[in-house]
């Protein structure tokens, strides 16, 4: 890059010269005044307001401006607020209001103040059957010897009791056959014949409930062959819980559709 030459440079500051001298001959080109924008639209009535109030307040003095020249502010009012919605009443019951209040089920309880009712449940009134009459053959007591009976009746000879149909048998079925009710494998077993009830009975009950003694054995293939086809189900139990058993399904099903067949605690094989 070359240096200007020295011809050039006095050119320049000849022309910077002459422009400097016109501008000092014409004064109006001194100053120039900044041009600036105009006010927004929505600024002018907020201008004018203003300069309407402090031009009264420059011709009428301070008092002017307050509420009745006494120099006192009038007072505030606070805003006036919207006032509330009203609910809507429903006019259809939820699940919430069909919910107890409480989770007691039972019967009224005393008058004592220490009682929560809140948490008690009388297990009582969650018998079904509480005012069902229980069946005249309902087992009272199972004996060594024998059992009683809802009805007064008593069994003590010895005898098991076969109940059928809403009546009571006295029932010894190892004297049907060799004198023992336990097979040589261990396995319950009596004679055809000591099911003779049952064959003539008509109809026959649904289910037949066996309580073998204080203990529960197996029943020989015979047997439960003997009783399947006279159209009877067969449920094995000992004694105590046989009577429990058949005193529950006589109430709930009826006399006709359970029967029982029991033997004496005191009665071993």
């Amino acid at each position: 890059m070359h240096s200007p030459s020295t011809q050039l440079l006095r050119i320049l500051r000849a022309s910077i010269t002459s422009f400097e001298g016109a501008i000092a001959q014409q004064p109006h080109l001194r100053r120039c005044p900044v041009s600036r924008p105009a006010n927004p639209p929505f600024i002018v009535p907020i201008l004018q307001q203003h300069r309407a109030i402090s031009s009264s307040v420059a011709l009428n003095g301070p008092e002017s401006s307050n509420h009745g020249g006494n120099g006192r502010q009038p007072p505030l009012q606070p805003p006036r607020r919207a006032p509330p919605p009203q609910p809507r009443r429903r006019t259809e019951l939820t699940t919430a209001d069909l919910k107890p209040k409480s989770r007691y089920r039972g019967p009224p309880p005393p008058e004592d103040s220490d009682t929560n009712t809140s948490m008690r449940t009388d297990l009582g009134a969650l018998d079904v059957f509480a005012n069902v009459a229980a069946p005249s053959t309902a087992i009272d007591a199972c004996l060594e010897d024998g059992f009683h009976l809802n009805n007064g009746v008593k069994i003590t000879d010895g005898s098991g009791c076969l109940l059928v149909d809403g009546e009571v048998f006295a029932w010894k079925p190892w004297e049907a056959g060799k004198g023992a009710m336990v097979n040589e494998k261990g396995q319950w077993e009596v004679a055809e014949e000591a099911w003779g009830v049952l064959s003539l009975v008509w109809p026959k009950p649904d289910l037949l409930i066996l309580g073998l003694g204080r203990t529960i054995r197996p029943i020989s293939p015979e047997t439960r062959r003997h009783i399947n086809q006279l159209g009877i189900r067969i449920e094995i139990q000992d004694t105590r819980n046989a009577a429990a058993q058949f005193n529950l399904l006589a109430t709930e099903r009826g006399v006709r559709e359970v029967a029982a067949a029991l033997i004496p605690l005191g009665r071993e094989g």
